[in-house]
This record gives C-alpha cells, sequence and structure tokens, in this order.
C-alpha cells in the first residue's frame, strides 16, 4: 500500500490537493485527508503539492523497433522498459509499420509480453503497412479475438508511397474484421491508419463512411499533422464523428507540431474527445526525395509527449486541458476504462511531475517504477539510462 499526501490532482480534471491511497494495483481512496491505522502496513510518501497526473498512454509505439526502409543497419532497436517509463508513459500500443518482414507481429507480442512481465501495461496490434495484413491466426478478426494483447489493426499505410495501395474493397473488408472483432470482444477493435503525404489524403475514409455501415469510430487515422491541408481534412473528418491522432514528431513548416495540433483543436468547437496524441516511438522519422530515395531519419521517443505538454503549458494552457489527449481520450477510444484517469477504482498507474513538469515518480500497477526521476525497476537487459 502507498499512500501520496498532499498532491495537487489533475485526474486529468483538475481536483486540487487530495491524498491518493494505493492498494491491490488501484486507486482505493482520495481525499482532502486521508489518515491509515498505525497497524497498517502503508508507505507514505509526502509529494508537497507536486502535480499529480494519470499516467500517459502512447497508442503508437513500435516496441519492437521501426525502421530499416534504407537496409537492415537502419533497422531500429526494441524500446526499453526506461524509454517508456521515464517518459511518465504507463501504457503503450506497439505496432509494425513498414518492415513486416524481417519484423513479425510474433517479435512485437513477445516485446509486448516482455515488458507486460515486468509490470507495464503492453498491448499491440496485428498488421502493419501491408496488405493483406501481416496476422499470426490467419486473420484480422482471429487475431483480435483469440490473442490477449492484440486489440486493434494498425498502422495500415495509406496515401504513402509505402503503402501496398490497397483498393477500397480491400481497405473496408479489413475495417470491417476490425469492428466485428471489437464488437466480439469489448477490445478497441478499430483500424489504425499511418497517413502519408500522398493528394489523396483520407479519401478512402471518406468514402468508407458514405457508402458502407461500419461506425467512424473504426477509423483511427495518424500522422494528421503532418501536412496542414491534412490536418483541415482531419478536423472535417472529426465532425463525421472520427476520432483522429497527431504525432509528436518535429513539425516542418509544411505541418504543425503536436502542441500546435492541440491548441488549434482546444480553439475550435470541434468535441474534444476525438482528438489524441502519440508518439511514434521507436520508429523512424525518415525524410524522402521524389523518387522515394530516403535523405535523412531520426526516431520517434515516447518523451516527445511530456516535451508538447510542456510547451502547452509554457504557452499559457492549462495542465487539465491538454492532459486529455495523452490520457483520458485515449482510454476511452481504445475502450481502456481503467487508464488514463485517477479514480476510486481505476488502476494505480500514477505519475508525479516536478515544477518543471518533469517525471519525478511513477507508479504502474501500484509499484514504483521510477523514483525522484531515477528508475527503480528496469528491464534485464538495460544497463544504461537512455532516452
Amino acid at each position: 500500500m502507498i499512500l501520496l499526501k498532499n498532491a495537487e490532482v489533475f485526474a486529468p480534471q483538475r481536483l486540487g490537493h487530495r491524498d491518493v491511497l494505493v492498494a491491490g494495483g488501484k486507486v482505493v481512496a482520495m481525499a482532502a485527508h486521508l489518515d491509515v491505522p498505525p497497524s497498517w502496513s502503508v508507505e507514505v510518501l509526502d509529494v508537497q503539492g507536486q502535480r499529480l497526473i494519470p499516467g500517459l498512454i502512447d497508442g503508437h509505439t513500435h516496441l519492437a523497433g521501426g525502421g530499416g526502409e534504407a537496409g537492415a543497419a537502419t533497422r531500429v532497436p526494441s524500446v526499453s522498459l526506461t524509454q517508456l517509463t521515464l517518459a511518465g508513459v504507463t501504457t503503450a500500443i506497439g505496432l509494425l509499420g513498414t518492415d513486416a518482414r524481417t519484423r513479425t507481429i510474433a517479435e512485437l507480442l513477445a516485446c509486448a509480453r516482455g515488458l507486460s512481465d515486468l509490470g507495464f501495461n503492453a498491448l499491440c496490434y496485428t498488421g502493419s503497412y501491408e496488405v493483406p495484413p501481416t496476422t499470426l491466426t490467419g486473420s484480422v478478426r482471429g487475431d483480435i479475438v483469440h490473442i490477449d494483447r492484440i486489440i486493434a489493426c494498425g498502422e495500415l499505410a495509406l496515401s504513402d508511397h509505402r503503402s501496398s495501395q490497397p483498393t477500397f474493397d480491400e481497405f473496408v473488408k479489413i475495417a470491417a474484421d476490425c469492428h466485428v472483432a471489437g464488437m466480439m470482444t469489448g477490445k478497441a477493435g478499430l483500424l489504425h491508419l499511418h497517413m502519408g503525404d500522398g493528394k489523396r489524403g483520407l479519401s478512402l475514409i471518406q468514402r468508407a463512411l458514405d457508402e458502407t455501415e461500419l461506425p467512424p469510430r473504426t477509423f483511427h487515422p495518424t500522422h494528421v499533422n503532418r501536412q496542414k491541408w491534412l490536418w483541415q481534412d482531419a478536423k472535417a473528418l472529426a465532425r463525421r464523428g472520427c476520432v483522429v491522432d497527431a504525432t509528436a514528431f518535429p513539425a516542418d513548416e509544411d505541418g504543425l507540431s503536436a502542441a500546435a495540433a492541440m491548441a488549434d483543436w482546444l480553439d475550435s468547437d470541434l468535441p474534444r474527445e476525438r482528438l489524441t496524441v502519440s508518439s511514434d516511438g521507436g520508429g523512424c522519422l525518415p525524410t524522402f526525395d521524389r523518387d522515394g530515395v530516403l535523405l535523412h531519419m531520426d526516431v520517434g521517443r515516447s518523451a516527445a509527449l511530456l516535451d508538447e505538454i510542456r510547451v502547452l503549458v509554457h504557452d499559457g494552457r492549462s495542465l487539465e486541458d491538454v492532459l486529455p489527449f495523452v490520457t483520458s481520450h485515449v482510454a476511452k477510444h481504445f475502450r481502456l476504462p481503467g487508464k488514463g484517469r485517477i479514480a476510486v477504482d481505476a488502476d494505480a498507474d500514477l505519475v508525479v511531475l516536478s515544477e518543471s513538469l518533469a517525471v519525478h515518480h511513477v507508479i504502474i500497477g501500484g509499484q514504483w517504477f521510477v523514483r525522484n526521476g531515477v528508475p527503480v525497476r528496469r528491464g534485464l537487459f538495460e544497463t544504461v539510462e537512455t532516452l
């Protein structure tokens, strides 16, 4: 049992100063003042007014590593436990990207299970950029229904030179499998869509909404802030009921940063819960020329999520307005009812932030992972802190 005293709680809505009692992996009590009997074995930590927030949910992470578009030497290593926890991330959803040949769903699932064995909340998608989707059971529906940690399909690539260029019929068949599998299991049942720079943009999704009975929540396009025109189309798609995802990658003059995207969303009349933000952690962030030749590449980091939050708070935005994009909105869309919020009976996935919004403490499932900015739980093969 852990009792956090004198925390300024953002649940993610601001609740003011509260004491929070954790037991059995859950938040079991929260009040302005809590005392426990002396006979109880409770660790008491006074956080002295620091901000207590729900653990971040990174809905797009290459847990097994991404890259590989310019040869084997450009394959990004798998993501380590501390890369996630030091970023304040307590739940991550892993996926494959371009490479579904030297990377496999089996490898991705093993990475998710390995992190879960360490106490971290790790889930994953089936599929990749490719059509037909790469699966374990032979179908998207089978993977979501039968495999514990697989909750959705992605990231299927659209409007990108690396895409398999799916036809409309192929696209909606995959989406239908996701939707029905989600109904059968209570899992997310989403089709998570990598959006490239191509001029077709979101047209396949728009057509699916026009011509099929599939609900808008089925389609979850990501990287929608990579081009300003694509961002405007994504906002129009959100008005039709879709949830769209901005990526916390370095923005150039053609696109928007995740911070700018969140600010624009907050200033619009769009339903706030129809935007999520993810990091593309562990994935490569390539720049290609017009012939598809790689010019240079960077690597996504889960730490970018808090970086973007800090930018917004520094610019005068309230923490309670911006936190939901990486906590409660993600939890709601991916059907993770115990995540993304601080409440009695919710999962005890908690992050204490310093005055500068740096990660100070991290608790996952009621267990310490970071204390005073230092990891206290690492993966078996981690010898150094890396971000």
